[in-house]
């Protein structure tokens, strides 16, 4: 009985580690498909929420707060995410926060991560500002992103080069 117990427990433990295994490719495959546990989380397995403490005016600061919760196997996050904030055929990619310091977080099922942008308000229809519309982003090395609607007023511009005055986080534990 008990050598049965042990080729069970063992079979059990290899499945287990085989189910594990990615191949050693990269696991992406353009779609957004879901890694294997531990692998790089992936939009399609995660939930997003949006806040925001919007910027009241022209020349004040705003912050939104992207949370996500991962809804599937335990996968991990690395660096920041990309952001844009476009309005119409107009994008911007907005910049990383540099005094936020990047961390590989490793995400059980139901644990959160968030990241936020700060921005600065920019004056409505403005030769400075950019009227966005929608804000999207992305995870590290995934090519699909998720797009929000964006109603927290125009972000206004650095010189002539577009960049918003925003910037983003890297990635933190939110929740519990």
């Amino acid at each position: 009985m008990r050598a049965t117990r042990i080729t069970v427990a063992a079979f059990a433990a290899a499945l287990l580690l085989t189910a594990c295994d990615d191949g050693g490719g990269d696991g992406g495959s353009g779609s957004g498909a879901s890694k294997a546990a531990g692998g790089g989380c992936t939009l399609d397995a995660v939930g997003v929420r949006v806040d925001a403490s919007p910027a009241p005016a022209a020349g004040d600061s705003g912050n939104v707060t992207v949370t996500i919760t991962n809804r599937g196997s335990q996968c991990t996050l690395n660096g920041y995410p990309g952001v844009d904030l476009a309005a119409g055929s107009t994008s911007a990619k907005v910049p990383v926060d540099k005094a936020s310091k990047a961390a590989k977080l490793t995400l059980a099922k139901e644990a959160t991560a968030s990241f936020t942008i700060s921005y600065v308000r920019g004056e409505a229809g403005g030769t400075k500002s950019l009227a966005v519309k929608t804000g999207r982003f992305s995870l590290l090395g995934a090519t699909a992103d998720h797009s929000f609607a964006w109603s927290y007023g125009e972000v206004a511009l650095k010189g002539d080069a577009g960049t918003p005055y925003a910037s983003v986080t890297a990635f933190t534990q939110a929740g519990d």
